[in-house]
Formats: structure tokens, C-alpha cells, sequence
């Protein structure tokens, strides 16, 4: 029996050993969405070559690695961040500190146990494992929010040519989140950062100014900031040199 153009259109691919296999993100499934492609491993090499491509892996144990390509991408514009008032008032209200890179097996470990309690966590130890390797070579880099020296705040991700690809954050406070994405927004332009990838849509994200736009738009924009997949500079330089500075 012949398929039909819809089974021609979406595929489910199992990935080989090669770090550079690469599906065709406009082939990802419509349900579950965006879901794109199976297997491989969670090697550096693999994960920044996928990431350049606009892919992501997200998984709970003990599932095998799933990789995604949302049709729709959520991303937010640094010089687009929304600080509303009631933000702007708790920014005041408390001597709030930041810092990039000086605790980010914490940062990750908090994003982890966080959702592990609401709903369930993806960032697994094999994913704990493979984002701190990736920290270790001055690819992921981590954001912190302090207050009355203790740590509250703060989110991770994969910095890459002129992209920053977020991946998870947490508050044990409350905004605590949403002035560390302030504050990275601000550090941005010096850090050559032009486009933050949020991955999927939230009300949360879009209350900050992140917005949709389609799946081949975000792929152009890749190949535009990510000649090649370069670390970032400047936000290894900070994290070595300037520790906790007041907002």
C-alpha cells in the first residue's frame, strides 16, 4: 500500500553512531510535536552539532534519548525583554546579587530537583553529567542570583557563536528567575549574544517578551549566528573574573 502524503511528510528518525547525523527538522512528527528524532548518546561533540542544527534533547528516564524540533520556536530578543513594574519595584526592594559560572552544578541541580517535585524532571544524572561536561569546555554557562549570600536564582544553558540556547531555570524565591533573564539580557550586547532560544512557548516566557516564530525562520538564523560553534568569550571571562556584582 503506498503511504499517504502525510506519512511521506513526518518521520521519526533512529540516529546512527555519527555525532553529525543530522534528521530533517521539517519532517518532525505533529503529535507529539516537533518530536524529531531518537537514540545516539549525549556526547559534546553530538550535542553542539545538533544544537547549531536547532535540535534538543529532552527525555525522562527511563525513556531513550529524544530529540526535538518544535515547528513553532519560542526565543527571546535580549533588547526585547519585558521588565514590568512589579519587577522593576523587587529589584529595588532587595540588594540582589548576579554572577555567571561560579556554581553551575548547583544551578543545575536546583533546576532538576525543582521540577522532579512539581512534575517530574528530564535533567537526569546522564543529563547533569553531559551539561557540565559541555561547562567544563566553555560551552554552558550558568547564571546565579544571590541574596544575603545564599543562592535563589538562576537558569543554564549553551552559549555557541552568537546564540545562547536556554535550557532550564528555577527561583527558590520569588522573580528571582526573571531578574537573572533581566540581567543576562543586559550582559547580552557586550556578549555578542543576539538571540536566546527559549525552546518552547510558556505564558511565563511570553510575559517577558520571548515570541513564536516559525521552524524554517529559526533555522535561517541559525546558519546566520553560528558560522561556526565557537565559544563564547566573553561570558567565560566574566565567570573567571568578576564574581558576585549588585543589580
Amino acid at each position: 500500500m503506498p503511504a499517504t502524503a502525510n506519512e511521506e511528510k513526518h518521520e521519526l528518525v533512529l540516529l546512527s553512531e555519527s555525532p553529525y547525523d543530522t534528521p530533517d527538522p521539517s519532517k518532525a512528527l505533529d503529535d507529539p510535536e516537533g518530536l524529531s528524532a531518537i537514540g545516539g548518546d549525549l556526547s559534546s561533540t553530538r550535542l553542539l552539532y545538533l544544537y547549531s542544527k536547532g535540535f534538543f534533547p529532552w527525555f525522562s528516564d527511563p525513556d531513550p534519548i529524544l530529540w526535538w524540533h518544535p515547528e513553532q520556536r519560542c526565543v527571546l530578543n535580549p533588547e526585547e525583554f519585558h521588565c514590568s513594574r512589579s519587577l522593576q519595584k523587587a529589584i529595588k526592594k532587595d540588594q540582589w546579587l548576579f554572577s555567571v559560572n561560579q556554581d553551575f552544578e548547583s544551578v543545575i541541580h536546583h533546576c532538576s530537583a525543582l521540577r522532579a517535585e512539581k512534575e517530574g524532571t528530564w535533567i537526569s544524572k546522564d543529563i547533569k553529567n553531559a551539561y557540565t561536561k559541555l561547562y567544563k569546555l566553555g560551552y554552558a554557562h550558568s547564571i546565579e542570583i544571590w541574596l544575603k549570600n545564599q543562592l535563589v536564582g538562576g537558569f543554564y544553558g549553551v552559549a555557541m557563536g552568537n546564540m545562547f540556547f536556554g535550557e532550564s531555570m528555577f527561583s527558590l524565591v520569588p522573580n528571582a528567575s526573571k531578574i537573572a533573564l533581566k540581567t543576562f539580557c543586559e550582559l547580552a550586547k557586550n556578549s555578542q549574544i543576539e538571540l536566546i532560544d527559549c525552546q518552547v512557548e510558556s505564558d511565563h516566557l511570553l510575559s517577558l517578551g520571548a515570541k513564536k516564530i516559525p521552524r524554517e525562520d529559526f533555522c535561517s538564523t541559525l546558519e546566520q549566528l553560528i558560522p561556526s560553534s565557537k565559544k563564547n568569550p566573553t561570558l567565560i571571562n566574566i565567570g573567571e573574573k568578576a564574581g558576585k556584582q549588585p543589580i
